[in-house]
Protein backbone atom coordinates (compact mmCIF):
# COMPACT_ATOMS: atom_id res chain seq x y z
CA UNK A 1 0.00 0.00 0.00
CA UNK A 2 2.77 2.44 0.94
CA UNK A 3 4.62 1.53 -2.24
CA UNK A 4 1.52 2.31 -4.34
CA UNK A 5 1.05 5.69 -2.61
CA UNK A 6 4.70 6.55 -3.07
CA UNK A 7 4.59 5.58 -6.74
CA UNK A 8 1.43 7.64 -7.31
CA UNK A 9 2.91 10.61 -5.49
CA UNK A 10 6.04 10.40 -7.61
CA UNK A 11 3.94 10.27 -10.77
CA UNK A 12 1.98 13.36 -9.70
CA UNK A 13 5.19 15.19 -8.77
CA UNK A 14 6.69 14.33 -12.14
CA UNK A 15 3.60 15.61 -13.93
CA UNK A 16 3.67 18.85 -11.93
CA UNK A 17 7.36 19.27 -12.66
CA UNK A 18 6.73 18.76 -16.36
CA UNK A 19 3.89 21.32 -16.29
CA UNK A 20 6.05 23.83 -14.42
CA UNK A 21 8.91 23.26 -16.82
CA UNK A 22 6.58 23.88 -19.75
CA UNK A 23 5.34 27.12 -18.19
CA UNK A 24 8.88 28.28 -17.63
CA UNK A 25 9.74 27.55 -21.27
CA UNK A 26 6.95 29.80 -22.54
CA UNK A 27 8.65 32.92 -23.88
CA UNK A 28 7.31 36.43 -23.38
CA UNK A 29 7.10 39.20 -26.00
CA UNK A 30 6.11 42.81 -25.28
CA UNK A 31 4.79 45.65 -27.43
CA UNK A 32 5.36 49.03 -25.72
CA UNK A 33 3.64 52.17 -27.03
CA UNK A 34 4.52 55.84 -26.60
CA UNK A 35 1.30 57.13 -25.01
CA UNK A 36 -2.23 56.13 -24.06
CA UNK A 37 -4.05 56.94 -27.31
CA UNK A 38 -6.96 55.26 -29.11
CA UNK A 39 -4.63 54.98 -32.10
CA UNK A 40 -2.98 51.98 -30.45
CA UNK A 41 -6.18 49.93 -30.17
CA UNK A 42 -5.52 48.56 -33.65
CA UNK A 43 -2.02 47.45 -32.68
CA UNK A 44 -3.48 45.83 -29.58
CA UNK A 45 -5.94 43.95 -31.79
CA UNK A 46 -3.03 42.84 -33.99
CA UNK A 47 -1.15 41.53 -30.96
CA UNK A 48 -4.27 39.67 -29.85
CA UNK A 49 -4.57 38.05 -33.29
CA UNK A 50 -0.92 37.02 -33.17
CA UNK A 51 -1.42 35.48 -29.71
CA UNK A 52 -3.93 33.03 -31.19
CA UNK A 53 -1.20 31.84 -33.59
CA UNK A 54 1.61 31.78 -31.02
CA UNK A 55 0.36 29.51 -28.21
CA UNK A 56 3.89 28.92 -26.91
CA UNK A 57 4.39 32.64 -26.25
CA UNK A 58 2.94 35.10 -23.80
CA UNK A 59 2.26 38.40 -25.57
CA UNK A 60 1.99 41.65 -23.65
CA UNK A 61 0.70 45.05 -24.77
CA UNK A 62 1.93 47.80 -22.49
CA UNK A 63 1.14 51.50 -22.11
CA UNK A 64 3.51 53.72 -20.09
CA UNK A 65 1.89 55.66 -17.22
CA UNK A 66 2.65 58.84 -19.21
CA UNK A 67 4.06 59.50 -22.65
CA UNK A 68 7.62 60.23 -21.57
CA UNK A 69 10.88 58.57 -22.53
CA UNK A 70 11.88 58.18 -18.88
CA UNK A 71 8.76 56.17 -18.03
CA UNK A 72 9.02 54.13 -21.22
CA UNK A 73 12.61 53.22 -20.49
CA UNK A 74 11.78 52.33 -16.88
CA UNK A 75 8.97 50.11 -18.17
CA UNK A 76 11.41 48.31 -20.47
CA UNK A 77 13.79 47.77 -17.56
CA UNK A 78 10.91 46.26 -15.57
CA UNK A 79 9.97 43.99 -18.46
CA UNK A 80 13.52 42.70 -18.81
CA UNK A 81 13.76 42.12 -15.06
CA UNK A 82 10.50 40.14 -15.23
CA UNK A 83 11.96 37.83 -17.88
CA UNK A 84 10.57 39.29 -21.11
CA UNK A 85 12.44 37.77 -24.07
CA UNK A 86 11.99 40.49 -26.73
CA UNK A 87 10.47 43.98 -26.95
CA UNK A 88 9.04 46.13 -29.73
CA UNK A 89 8.68 49.82 -28.84
CA UNK A 90 7.41 53.10 -30.26
CA UNK A 91 9.77 55.53 -28.56
CA UNK A 92 8.68 58.96 -27.36
CA UNK A 93 12.26 60.22 -27.74
CA UNK A 94 14.47 57.94 -29.86
CA UNK A 95 17.51 60.23 -29.93
CA UNK A 96 17.43 60.88 -26.19
CA UNK A 97 16.90 57.19 -25.43
CA UNK A 98 19.88 55.76 -27.31
CA UNK A 99 21.76 54.72 -24.16
CA UNK A 100 18.63 53.16 -22.66
CA UNK A 101 17.86 51.33 -25.90
CA UNK A 102 21.41 50.00 -26.12
CA UNK A 103 21.22 48.81 -22.51
CA UNK A 104 18.07 46.84 -23.32
CA UNK A 105 19.45 45.59 -26.65
CA UNK A 106 22.49 44.20 -24.85
CA UNK A 107 20.16 41.92 -22.86
CA UNK A 108 17.35 40.94 -25.23
CA UNK A 109 16.38 41.54 -28.89
CA UNK A 110 14.90 45.04 -29.29
CA UNK A 111 12.77 46.18 -32.23
CA UNK A 112 11.17 49.55 -32.97
CA UNK A 113 7.87 50.57 -34.55
CA UNK A 114 6.13 53.84 -35.47
CA UNK A 115 9.17 56.00 -34.59
CA UNK A 116 12.54 54.44 -35.36
CA UNK A 117 15.82 54.72 -33.44
CA UNK A 118 18.35 53.82 -36.15
CA UNK A 119 21.27 55.15 -34.12
CA UNK A 120 20.61 52.51 -31.46
CA UNK A 121 21.37 48.80 -31.51
CA UNK A 122 17.79 47.81 -32.22
CA UNK A 123 17.41 44.79 -34.53
CA UNK A 124 14.93 46.31 -36.98
CA UNK A 125 12.18 48.88 -37.48
CA UNK A 126 8.71 47.74 -38.52
CA UNK A 127 6.30 50.51 -39.43
CA UNK A 128 5.50 53.28 -41.88
CA UNK A 129 7.87 55.33 -43.95
CA UNK A 130 7.03 58.58 -42.20
CA UNK A 131 8.69 60.58 -44.95
CA UNK A 132 6.49 58.90 -47.56
CA UNK A 133 3.42 59.49 -45.38
CA UNK A 134 4.34 63.17 -45.10
CA UNK A 135 4.67 63.38 -48.87
CA UNK A 136 1.22 61.83 -49.26
CA UNK A 137 -0.20 64.43 -46.87
CA UNK A 138 1.46 67.21 -48.86
CA UNK A 139 0.08 65.83 -52.12
CA UNK A 140 -3.37 65.75 -50.57
CA UNK A 141 -3.00 69.41 -49.57
CA UNK A 142 -1.83 70.36 -53.08
CA UNK A 143 -4.87 68.68 -54.61
CA UNK A 144 -7.25 70.36 -52.17
CA UNK A 145 -5.61 73.80 -52.41
CA UNK A 146 -4.79 74.50 -56.08
CA UNK A 147 -4.57 78.24 -55.39
CA UNK A 148 -2.07 77.85 -52.55
CA UNK A 149 -2.42 78.31 -48.79
CA UNK A 150 -0.77 79.08 -45.50
CA UNK A 151 -0.80 75.99 -43.29
CA UNK A 152 -0.20 75.39 -39.60
CA UNK A 153 0.87 71.98 -38.37
CA UNK A 154 0.17 70.30 -35.04
CA UNK A 155 2.05 67.34 -33.57
CA UNK A 156 2.87 65.59 -30.30
CA UNK A 157 6.64 65.27 -30.03
CA UNK A 158 8.41 67.81 -32.23
CA UNK A 159 11.73 66.00 -31.90
CA UNK A 160 10.51 62.44 -32.55
CA UNK A 161 11.68 60.93 -35.83
CA UNK A 162 8.14 60.19 -36.99
CA UNK A 163 7.20 63.87 -36.55
CA UNK A 164 10.39 65.23 -38.11
CA UNK A 165 10.07 62.93 -41.13
CA UNK A 166 6.35 63.59 -41.70
CA UNK A 167 6.90 67.34 -41.55
CA UNK A 168 9.88 67.12 -43.93
CA UNK A 169 7.88 64.97 -46.35
CA UNK A 170 4.99 67.43 -46.29
CA UNK A 171 7.28 70.39 -46.97
CA UNK A 172 8.89 68.52 -49.86
CA UNK A 173 5.54 67.74 -51.51
CA UNK A 174 4.21 71.32 -51.29
CA UNK A 175 7.43 73.04 -52.34
CA UNK A 176 6.82 75.32 -55.30
CA UNK A 177 3.04 74.73 -55.14
CA UNK A 178 2.14 77.97 -53.38
CA UNK A 179 1.54 76.18 -50.07
CA UNK A 180 3.58 77.21 -47.05
CA UNK A 181 3.81 75.28 -43.80
CA UNK A 182 4.25 78.36 -41.61
CA UNK A 183 4.98 76.54 -38.36
CA UNK A 184 4.30 73.36 -36.39
CA UNK A 185 3.06 73.48 -32.80
CA UNK A 186 4.02 70.64 -30.42
CA UNK A 187 1.96 69.47 -27.44
CA UNK A 188 3.95 66.55 -25.91
CA UNK A 189 0.81 64.37 -26.18
CA UNK A 190 -1.12 66.63 -23.82
CA UNK A 191 -4.62 66.58 -25.30
CA UNK A 192 -5.75 69.79 -23.59
CA UNK A 193 -2.67 71.55 -24.92
CA UNK A 194 -3.30 70.10 -28.38
CA UNK A 195 -6.73 71.72 -28.42
CA UNK A 196 -5.38 74.99 -26.96
CA UNK A 197 -2.75 75.16 -29.71
CA UNK A 198 -5.47 75.18 -32.36
CA UNK A 199 -7.56 77.74 -30.47
CA UNK A 200 -4.53 80.00 -30.18
CA UNK A 201 -3.79 79.82 -33.90
CA UNK A 202 -7.39 80.67 -34.78
CA UNK A 203 -7.09 83.86 -32.73
CA UNK A 204 -3.49 84.89 -33.42
CA UNK A 205 -3.09 83.75 -37.03
CA UNK A 206 -6.20 84.66 -39.04
CA UNK A 207 -4.22 84.22 -42.28
CA UNK A 208 -4.02 80.45 -41.73
CA UNK A 209 -6.40 78.67 -44.09
CA UNK A 210 -4.98 75.16 -43.86
CA UNK A 211 -4.21 72.89 -40.90
CA UNK A 212 -2.34 69.59 -40.72
CA UNK A 213 -2.65 67.21 -37.78
CA UNK A 214 0.48 65.06 -37.80
CA UNK A 215 -0.44 62.75 -34.87
CA UNK A 216 -3.62 60.68 -34.58
CA UNK A 217 -5.30 62.83 -31.92
CA UNK A 218 -4.42 66.19 -33.54
CA UNK A 219 -7.09 66.11 -36.28
CA UNK A 220 -9.93 65.49 -33.75
CA UNK A 221 -8.67 68.44 -31.68
CA UNK A 222 -8.59 70.56 -34.84
CA UNK A 223 -12.17 69.47 -35.55
CA UNK A 224 -13.31 70.42 -32.04
CA UNK A 225 -11.70 73.85 -32.23
CA UNK A 226 -13.03 74.62 -35.72
CA UNK A 227 -16.51 73.47 -34.74
CA UNK A 228 -16.46 75.66 -31.63
CA UNK A 229 -15.28 78.64 -33.69
CA UNK A 230 -17.88 78.08 -36.42
CA UNK A 231 -15.11 77.54 -39.01
CA UNK A 232 -15.63 73.94 -40.08
CA UNK A 233 -15.29 73.81 -43.86
CA UNK A 234 -13.64 77.24 -44.00
CA UNK A 235 -10.15 75.92 -43.24
CA UNK A 236 -8.78 72.98 -45.22
CA UNK A 237 -7.61 70.16 -42.95
CA UNK A 238 -5.36 67.20 -43.73
CA UNK A 239 -5.18 64.55 -41.04
CA UNK A 240 -3.10 61.55 -40.04
CA UNK A 241 -4.50 58.21 -38.94
CA UNK A 242 -7.97 56.87 -38.45
CA UNK A 243 -9.61 58.37 -35.38
CA UNK A 244 -13.41 58.04 -35.76
CA UNK A 245 -13.83 61.83 -35.55
CA UNK A 246 -11.30 62.26 -38.35
CA UNK A 247 -13.01 59.68 -40.56
CA UNK A 248 -16.38 61.29 -39.86
CA UNK A 249 -14.97 64.68 -40.86
CA UNK A 250 -13.63 63.21 -44.10
CA UNK A 251 -17.01 61.62 -44.82
CA UNK A 252 -18.93 64.86 -44.27
CA UNK A 253 -16.41 66.90 -46.27
CA UNK A 254 -15.09 68.97 -43.36
CA UNK A 255 -11.59 67.51 -43.89
CA UNK A 256 -9.84 67.05 -47.24
CA UNK A 257 -8.67 63.62 -46.14
CA UNK A 258 -6.30 61.70 -43.91
CA UNK A 259 -3.18 59.59 -44.32
CA UNK A 260 -3.58 56.27 -42.54
CA UNK A 261 -0.99 53.81 -41.31
CA UNK A 262 -1.50 50.14 -40.48
CA UNK A 263 -0.91 49.78 -36.72
CA UNK A 264 -2.79 46.48 -36.76
CA UNK A 265 -0.04 45.04 -38.97
CA UNK A 266 2.63 46.45 -36.65
CA UNK A 267 1.17 44.50 -33.74
CA UNK A 268 0.46 41.30 -35.67
CA UNK A 269 3.60 41.19 -37.82
CA UNK A 270 5.78 42.51 -35.00
CA UNK A 271 4.93 39.64 -32.66
CA UNK A 272 5.41 37.04 -35.41
CA UNK A 273 8.73 38.63 -36.38
CA UNK A 274 10.07 38.56 -32.81
CA UNK A 275 8.94 34.98 -32.25
CA UNK A 276 10.76 33.79 -35.38
CA UNK A 277 13.84 35.76 -34.41
CA UNK A 278 13.96 34.09 -31.01
CA UNK A 279 13.64 30.72 -32.72
CA UNK A 280 16.71 31.47 -34.80
CA UNK A 281 14.94 32.47 -38.02
CA UNK A 282 16.35 35.90 -38.95
CA UNK A 283 15.14 35.85 -42.55
CA UNK A 284 12.46 38.41 -41.76
CA UNK A 285 15.06 41.08 -40.94
CA UNK A 286 16.30 42.83 -44.10
CA UNK A 287 19.88 44.01 -44.48
CA UNK A 288 18.93 47.65 -43.89
CA UNK A 289 16.80 46.80 -40.84
CA UNK A 290 13.70 48.49 -42.30
CA UNK A 291 10.38 46.69 -42.74
CA UNK A 292 8.03 49.25 -44.29
CA UNK A 293 4.26 48.86 -44.06
CA UNK A 294 2.65 51.15 -46.70
CA UNK A 295 0.39 54.06 -45.79
CA UNK A 296 -2.84 54.99 -47.62
CA UNK A 297 -4.60 58.22 -48.58
CA UNK A 298 -8.21 58.25 -47.43
CA UNK A 299 -10.72 60.75 -48.82
CA UNK A 300 -14.48 60.97 -49.23
CA UNK A 301 -14.40 58.39 -52.04
CA UNK A 302 -12.90 55.50 -50.07
CA UNK A 303 -13.56 56.34 -46.42
CA UNK A 304 -16.56 54.00 -46.05
CA UNK A 305 -14.68 50.97 -47.36
CA UNK A 306 -11.72 51.76 -45.14
CA UNK A 307 -13.86 52.13 -42.03
CA UNK A 308 -15.57 48.81 -42.74
CA UNK A 309 -12.13 47.17 -42.85
CA UNK A 310 -11.22 48.73 -39.50
CA UNK A 311 -14.40 47.51 -37.84
CA UNK A 312 -13.78 43.99 -39.07
CA UNK A 313 -10.30 44.01 -37.56
CA UNK A 314 -11.34 45.17 -34.11
CA UNK A 315 -14.64 43.34 -33.98
CA UNK A 316 -16.80 46.41 -34.45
Amino acid sequence: MNIRITTAALAIAAALAATTGYAQEKKSLAFVVNAASDFWKLSEAGVKAAQAELPNYELQFRYPAQGTAALQNALMDDLVAAGTDAIMISSADPKGSTDAFNRIAAQIPLFTTDSDAPQSKRIAYLGSSNTAAGIQAGEMAVKALPNGAKCMGFVGFLGADNAVERIAGFRKAVEGKGIELVDVRGDDVDFARARANVDDVLVANPEINCMVGFYSYNPPKIYEALQAAGKLGQITVVGFDEDPITLGAVREGSFAGTIVQDPYAWGYQGMKLMAKYLEGDKSGVPADGLIIVPTKSIDKGNVDAFEAELKARIGG
